[in-house]
């Protein structure tokens, strides 16, 4: 890979692992071993590391350090949100309200307590992916033992309004989940401003390494474990810590926290150059998401009679790193349940982009991949059936 003209736009996937991090990580890979449980003076070396994680996680969100529960990955912080929220409030309500354009960790787990005799209530989203408090109002009149709604969609960028739907939710005494994957340290995601029960994060989308992840829970929050076995996390996530990667997400933690203010100011002129040049250099363009509303350095959009990842493949010869939706559905040849929750059909669907910059990324950098781009649409078109059908009409028109 020449990595030297690779322009990198999949952040929202995974972020480059700050150098910091990774000498932490490797300095306790190399000499850190011990078990937190461990009395012994390593042991609590290891437990020293992990109570210092646990306070810059939870200072990235605002939380107390004894609500963060480290598990390996985002998804499985959703699932035990979710599942494990739902079951230890059923005696309450055995109704669960999620949006329609949750991550599939999310909606999977709850099409699954939906088999095991939950009802599941998915709210429709208007054009632009957000959620209405109006709907949620209605739906929480019937009772509910749990509402899981994300703080951002990673696909569309959409940044849906949590403290106004945490505030309908507490009213109702309704606990309130959201999977802030695509915000912790892209955005504010104070656990107490936004009135969440709940909070999902995951180290690799600020800069931490890929498998080390955390629900956040506010206190009283009923949470029944997935893993049991163990006294690990306060009894919510039997097993032996990951101490290297947690300490990772530490570090990035307090320096997506330190950085934070700065953030947007950084990534937001990369993308607002895609939003605009994109849809100026190539014909039929939708671009998805909220056009205000918007997680920084995020641009989405879909080129008609083409599909995703044909462009994809086109852009990534040409060292441009991007993606088609969900990192973590894009390869099960399903559509995307995002774009057709917001009304697109299933053919413009199929010609999604998601670009997601860092900090590293320039604007020249994206007039590249404008530039790029084009000509590799154009060509496309020229093999589409679809195309070539629709201009035909239009020419005899």
């Amino acid at each position: 890979m020449n990595a030297e003209n690779e322009i990198y736009l999949d952040h929202i996937a995974a972020s480059p692992v700050r150098p910091a991090a990774v000498e932490t990580m490797t300095r306790l890979l190399c000499d850190g071993f011990g078990n937190p449980q461990s009395v012994h003076e390593r042991g609590q070396l290891a437990a020293d590391v992990l109570l210092e994680a646990r306070s810059r996680v939870a200072a990235l969100v605002g939380a107390d350090p004894q609500g963060v529960i480290f598990t390996a990955t985002g998804s499985e912080a959703n699932n035990l949100a979710v599942r494990g929220i739902a079951r230890g409030r059923l005696k309450r309500s055995n109704r669960i309200i999620v949006s329609a354009v949750e991550h599939v960790s999310v909606s999977e787990p709850a099409r699954i307590l939906g088999k095991e005799g939950f009802e599941l209530v998915v709210l429709p989203v208007d054009g632009h992916g957000l959620v209405s408090p109006d709907d949620l109002a209605r739906e929480l009149g019937k009772g509910a033992a749990l509402v899981s709604i994300l703080h951002a969609s990673t696909e569309i960028g959409t940044i849906e309004p949590i403290a106004d739907l945490a505030a309908l939710c507490r009213d109702a005494g309704v606990p309130m989940h959201t999977d802030a994957w695509g915000t912790a340290g892209a955005i504010e995601t104070d656990i107490a401003a936004l009135g969440v029960d709940a909070m999902t994060v995951a180290a690799q989308n600020f800069g931490g390494p890929p498998g080390a992840a955390a629900l956040v829970v506010g206190k009283g929050t009923p949470l029944v474990p997935l893993v049991a076995g163990g006294i690990q996390e306060r009894g919510k996530r039997a097993g032996q810590e990951n101490i290297p990667a947690i300490a990772g997400m530490g570090v990035a933690a307090a320096l997506a926290a330190e950085e934070l203010p700065r953030h947007a100011g950084r990534v937001n002129p990369v993308r607002d150059r895609l939003l605009a040049g994109i849809p100026a250099a190539i014909d039929d363009v939708v671009v998805t998401g909220h056009p205000e509303r918007r997680l920084p350095g995020h641009a989405s959009v879909c080129v008609r009679y083409v599909e995703g990842e044909a462009l994809l493949l086109f852009l990534d010869r040409a060292g441009i790193r991007a993606a088609s939706g969900s990192a973590c559905t894009s390869k099960s040849l399903k559509g995307s349940s995002v774009l057709e929750a917001i009304g697109l059909d299933a053919a413009t669907a199929q010609g999604s982009l998601v670009f997601s910059a860092g900090p590293e990324n320039t604007v020249s950098e994206a007039d590249r991949v404008i530039e790029a781009l084009a000509p590799i649409a154009a060509r496309l078109r020229e093999m589409s059936p679809l195309y070539r059908k629709e201009n035909d009409d239009a020419d005899v028109q």
